[in-house]
């Protein structure tokens, strides 16, 4: 004779009872707090840490602000010679709603010219200040600019400087990179860190496409 699945019974009335009053009361008290969030505003956004997933956040925002119609902006710097997936996609698919700037020439260890990595670093970012004062930009995704700063590349003082009085109040950035600044964390409305638990690097495996890239 075959074993038969065992399936445990199902929940009592009572406890069907006392579930529907739990969820009702924890209802009436997120909509006491939703109520009062009724603010509005464009977000400075951090997306850092040693972890994966900066970038690849920062492009599921850019696919939201697309699908609701929001035109939007992207400019990659260091890694913008890479010939990525999300870059492919979004000229091919969604150019008439998002422009896509690669500003970068590779990581400081592949370029080998500091002269040359500033010069590429400024020029993005002078792209981007273009994007953002462009109040029918709604999103831009400044891509690995925290690597810039890190490195003194671009001034900190400077890009918080413009951001603070030039974008427009419902323009949304996100900045992405490790290593963010402290300056840029305390004046960002959003940070996430990304926390690296474990990553196949490390047992040898080489960034993959639709992965990593």
């Amino acid at each position: 004779m075959e074993d038969k699945q065992h399936i445990p019974p199902g929940p009592t009335a009572q406890e069907l009872e006392r579930h529907a009053a739990k969820m009702a009361k924890k209802k009436a008290a997120r909509d006491r707090m939703m109520a009062t969030k009724d603010g509005e505003k464009g977000l400075l956004i951090v997306h850092t840490g040693a972890g994966k997933g900066k970038s690849s956040s920062g492009f599921g925002m850019i696919l939201r602000a697309i699908a609701h119609g929001m035109p939007c902006a992207v400019v990659q710097f260091i890694k913008g010679a890479w010939n990525t997936g999300e870059r492919r996609l979004l000229e091919e698919n969604f150019a008439g709603l998002c422009q896509f700037y690669a500003m970068g020439e590779g990581f400081t260890w592949e370029t080998q010219d500091k002269t040359r990595d500033i010069a590429a670093a400024r020029a993005g970012w002078e792209k981007a200040k273009d994007l953002i004062r462009d109040p029918a930009i709604r999103f831009v995704l400044l891509d690995e600019i925290n690597i810039a700063l890190r490195y003194d590349y671009l001034d900190l003082d400077e890009v918080l400087a413009f951001l603070r009085d030039e974008k427009p109040p419902m323009t949304h950035v996100c900045l992405t990179g490790r290593n963010a600044k402290e300056g840029l964390i305390e004046a960002a409305d959003l940070v996430t860190e990304m926390t690296m638990i474990k990553h196949p690097f490390r047992a040898g495996i080489k960034a993959q496409p639709g992965v990593e890239f």
